[in-house]
């Protein structure tokens, strides 16, 4: 299917998500919706893109690439993200990733160390294995004590687990729900749904749209979508397999404890869906 036959771009593609939130003209969405999830002191107002490609130290360092790196208004630092699919050792990276920012503020000479607040949001198209409450999307990850106390308040990981957000466009109560149901359903929607009327999302819909692409804007999503879609096709058939694999092993261990119980084959084949030559083999 082409990325043409859609109406509006996919927000979880690397071209769109840099279309609605990186550029320019567009800030004003990313601001938006940073603001549903930062705490009150730390709501910004206007913001700056950096470069969102951060050098270590010396040459030694490994190289760290954003999706979209910015700077707010008082000086706090945030990296926001689209993560895709699970990777080996997702929240190594974010520490690490969220290391740059605080090191860049180091200034030459005298310095007393003082930091701006860094904020690592994490928009993940995946759920965690160890968070697995439904009811639990937004995780607000912050340094604390054996108390449960906050002992540093400048450095915050907020992830979204968009696969659990569920509500329907009459069940959308807050801004944050709207911007949720717009990262999940914006590539299917036809219309502008009327929960999603105001100004802000206006501008969205409009930078969206992409019969107003020029050809060249036109190829690079083709390319970013298709590329997403290969993505999602290796996740998900990942996904089943393991879910097949999870089954068969479970199936061979009722099969066995069948067995030894002395069940009859045809009842232990009917139970588990193994044949007889493999119940045989046990």
């Amino acid at each position: 299917m082409s990325a043409l036959d859609d109406k509006y771009i996919n927000p979880l593609t690397d071209f769109g998500f840099k279309k609605l939130f990186g550029t320019e003209p567009n800030k004003i969405l990313l601001i938006d919706f940073l603001n549903q999830i930062l705490p009150q002191r730390h709501r910004i107002k206007d913001l700056s893109y950096s470069r969102n490609e951060q050098m270590g130290l010396n040459e030694l360092d490994r190289k760290a690439v954003f999706d979209l790196y910015c700077i707010g208004e008082s000086g706090e630092r945030f990296i926001v993200e689209i993560q895709k699919a699970k990777q080996n050792y997702f929240k190594d990276r974010s520490i690490y990733y969220s290391s740059f920012p605080i090191q860049e503020q180091a200034k030459k000479g005298e310095w007393s160390y003082r930091l701006e607040p860094v904020y690592t949001v994490g928009i993940l198209d995946f759920i965690f294995d160890d968070h697995k409450l439904e009811d639990e999307l937004l995780h607000i990850v912050e340094l604390k004590n054996q108390n449960c106390e906050v002992f540093y308040d400048k450095l915050k990981f907020i992830y979204i687990e968009l696969p659990k957000f569920r509500k329907k466009e009459e069940e959308l109560d807050t801004q944050f729900d709207k911007w949720l149901f717009v990262f999940k359903h914006l590539s299917g929607l036809q219309d502008r749904p009327k929960k999603l009327q105001d100004k802000i999302f206006e501008r969205l819909f409009e930078a969206a749209e992409i019969a107003k692409f020029t050809p060249e804007e036109r190829e690079a999503y083709e390319e970013s979508l298709k590329n997403y879609r290969d993505l999602k096709n290796v996740v998900d058939t990942s996904r089943e397999e393991g879910y097949r694999e999870g089954l068969d092993k479970r199936n061979i261990e009722i099969a066995k404890n069948m067995k030894n119980d002395g069940e009859p084959i045809e009842k232990i084949v009917k139970y588990t869906g193994l044949s007889k030559e493999e119940i045989s083999k046990l």
